[in-house]
């Protein structure tokens, strides 16, 4: 098993590294043709409004209640049960939404007012313009997300999580095309269009592979399947959580909506960069550790210790690849943030403003995955409801925190009150630290204890660091340099040094990357 799903996550991992990486250079795309500008900010934001639907009935939500139920009837080897399973909730799934997407459209000056309220004027107006544009898009990437269930459930890990690839070059080619040629506010709503575009063409490069594993696949809107009404039964609390998640981002977007020209747009930028690690690794490791953990055979006790075991392992993976990019994103962030954005319009000003951005969100890295797979920990026990009661807390901090460290203190210190985006990430930072300790201790409650293996966080914090003198002595050394330079010539001796350190500390996640690159070799 521990191979198997080790073999998942690096598909996983590869899938995401790709689209992330599209992800970036599609930001790269938007910044050298829109900077930190009044479209940016209204692109950023109607990117983000109409997503709440594909967040909120997409991968996340089919994660906890579609994919325990589905995999455990292939598991059992019933597969017709599991076709109907999966037809009835792709017909339910493509009503709700397609209701939803119409209503969104409805409604949808009311949406930018709520999520958007510092927007006015002919800001506000392309904003609106944008994101009617974009909610049938996001009906498509819904859809989309159902394929990546059956795959996922089917161990096809890659297909699923690099489609999103085809919506990324789609994006960048539109943009490219139209960058030349389009002013600012023409640019993004033909942007919006490449969007809608690549959101079907993601759909149809996942559809012939879904089809081909699911042979009984027939559309249904059937609730009276008892199976289907477990995926229902669990999709309420699954739905609920994840609203409370997109509550505590979409409270980030109101707030980063007051903090004046930019502040949207920026913090856009620091968030795809900090969600790369927790996306390429704490994803990685939770969604291929999840199907296994829901097919787990045996009593309670032995299921308890598998999923113990499997909890242990996928927390000590998941620390030694985050904790480097916490201490990166802290102390070399200007020169991350330089590589992806500074170009065209975004300058390095921008780039340094990004950075102490970053910074904040730093604080809750590490936890931010540990309770990715923590949470998937609890879905595999069919538990709903316990991640819920946690990420309502987390969401009430990171409201009342951000709010108060983002606006009135930048004001009681007399800085300019943009720099109140710094406070709005650190705070969802440490709130993040909270909800994963209150994970923590229900799952021990529940399988028992997860351990670390002693002073294991301590070597890598010390290895991270370590790195980082590396990388300053090296900015020094070399004096000024262009953004892409400046990132080669750190951030390779920043690896290999935090590679070397952990080897010569004895990490075991080392060792076994660096057998595995021989035995590659």
């Amino acid at each position: 098993m521990a191979r198997s799903t080790g073999r998942s996550a690096a598909l996983v991992g590869a899938g995401i590294l790709l689209s992330r990486i599209t992800g970036l250079v599609r930001q790269r795309v938007f910044s050298h043709f829109l900077g930190l500008t009044d479209a940016a900010d209204a692109l950023s934001a109607a990117f983000r409004i109409p997503n709440l639907l594909q967040n909120l009935f997409g991968e996340g939500v089919l994660s906890a209640s579609f994919i325990p139920v589905y995999a455990r009837l292939l598991g059992q080897g019933r597969e017709e049960d599991a076709g109907k399973v999966a037809g009835a909730m792709a017909g339910l799934l493509g009503f709700v939404v397609a209701l939803l997407v119409l209503a969104g459209v409805a409604a949808t000056p009311l949406l930018v007012d709520l999520l958007a309220p510092g927007f006015t004027g002919e800001k506000r107006v392309l904003t609106i313009d944008l994101v009617r544009i974009l909610f049938p898009a996001t009906g498509l990437l819904v859809l989309s997300a159902w394929c990546l269930g059956v795959l996922n459930s089917h161990g096809r890990f890659f297909l699923s999580y690099a489609a999103p690839v085809v919506w990324n070059v789609t994006i960048i080619a539109t943009t490219i095309v139209a960058g030349s040629r389009e002013g600012q506010t023409d640019l993004v709503v033909v942007i919006a269009w490449g969007a809608v575009a690549g959101s079907f063409l993601q759909l149809l490069a996942q559809l012939p592979s879904v089809l081909a594993l699911v042979r009984s696949l027939r559309l249904s809107t059937d609730t009276t399947n008892p199976e289907v009404r477990t995926v229902l039964g669990n999709f309420g609390p699954a739905l609920m959580g994840r609203g409370v998640n997109q509550i505590s981002s979409y409270v980030d977007g109101v707030i980063a909506s007051l903090l004046g020209t930019g502040a949207a747009a920026a913090v856009m930028n620091a968030q795809l960069l900090y969600t790369l690690p927790v996306s390429m690794f704490g994803m990685s490791v939770s969604a291929a550790e999840l199907p296994a953990m829901s097919a787990a055979p045996g009593s309670d006790v032995e299921r308890n210790a598998m999923l113990r075991s499997r909890l242990e392992l996928g927390i000590h993976r998941l620390a030694y690849f985050i904790v480097p990019c916490a201490v990166a994103f802290l102390a070399l962030g200007e020169v991350v943030s330089g590589a992806v954005f500074q170009t065209g319009q975004f300058t390095g000003a921008d780039s340094r403003y990004v950075w102490v951005i970053l910074a904040g969100s730093t604080v809750g890295l590490l936890a931010s995955t540990m309770s990715r797979l923590s949470s998937s920990t609890f879905y595999a026990l069919g538990d709903t409801r316990t991640p819920l009661r946690y990420a309502v807390v987390r969401v009430v901090l990171t409201t009342v925190l951000g709010f108060l460290c983002a606006v009135p203190l930048p004001r009681l210190l007399g800085v300019e009150l943009r720099w109140g985006a710094v406070g709005l990430t650190a705070t969802a930072g440490l709130s993040g630290w909270i909800e994963f300790l209150l994970l923590r201790r229900r799952l021990e409650e529940r399988i028992g204890v997860a351990r670390f293996e002693p002073w294991y966080l301590a070597k890598l914090w010390l290895a991270a660091l370590v790195a980082a003198g590396v990388g300053w002595a090296i900015l020094g050394g070399f004096g000024p340099l262009g953004p892409l330079s400046a990132a080669v010539a750190v951030l390779v001796p920043y690896s290999a040094t935090y590679g070397v350190v952990t080897l010569v500390f004895r990490i075991p996640t080392a060792r076994a990357l660096l057998v595995r690159g021989r035995l590659r070799a």
